[in-house]
């Protein structure tokens, strides 16, 4: 699993964030993501029936798209979540027996820090990368210390508040990534709608890749 989340962030280091979808929106919405050329996608668990559309999403998707939950709390939570065959578990906060259980369970561990302290003990726990919540909060310039403390290499992806306009200066400071919540899926938005926001922020990376090679 890690090679496969390794591969994944190479390719579109991207998490979809889809709070509020529904078992029955799930496989469109998803599809849409995959064509636009996302990789990684999550439900959070405080969306409706979440383990149902995690478990749909998981049957659904192809080789290289990892999908998972987010907003996952307890290791109750990390034990149902193994077994939809979820690959990502994504959490809000650094909770290291949370982050354990995931690492027990097979699971690639995204966990949501903000100082230096939370971020070296999710490292400790067995995090695979660090979401950076709430990011907007505290500014790229925010981002470029933390990276000066944490071991190189360490996967930072932003989330909160950033559109497309604000992906290049993180990505300046060094965001290896980022995850898009309402700026990219919202219950109701018109699917043509959604499909133009999911290929403006791959869109949007492609060309900072480009511009930084």
């Amino acid at each position: 699993m890690a090679d496969a989340f390794t591969r994944a962030m190479a390719e579109m280091p991207l998490v979809a964030i889809l709070r509020g979808v529904t078992p029955d929106t799930i496989l469109p919405v998803a599809d849409a993501l995959i064509d636009a050329g996302f990789r990684l996608i999550e439900v959070p668990l405080n969306s409706p029936d979440a383990f149902t559309s995690i478990a749909r999403l998981v049957r659904h998707c192809p080789d290289g798209v990892l999908a998972g939950a987010g907003t996952v709390l307890t290791p109750e939570d990390v034990g149902r979540l193994a077994d939809t065959g979820a690959s990502l578990l994504v959490t809000p906060n650094t909770d290291p027996q949370v982050i354990a259980a995931g690492v027990r369970a097979g699971l690639v561990p995204l966990p949501g820090c903000l100082t230096p302290t939370e971020a070296f003990a999710a490292l400790r726990a067995g995090a695979r990368g660090l979401k950076i919540f709430p990011a907007s909060r505290m500014g790229p310039a925010y981002l470029k210390d933390l990276r000066a403390v944490l071991p190189p290499g360490t996967p930072l992806l932003p989330v909160g508040g950033i559109d497309v306009a604000g992906m290049a200066a993180w990505h300046a400071t060094g965001a290896a990534g980022f995850g898009f919540g309402t700026n990219l899926f919202v219950p109701g938005r018109p699917p043509a709608a959604a499909a133009a926001a999911d290929r403006a922020l791959t869109a949007e990376w492609r060309r900072l890749q480009e511009a930084a090679a």
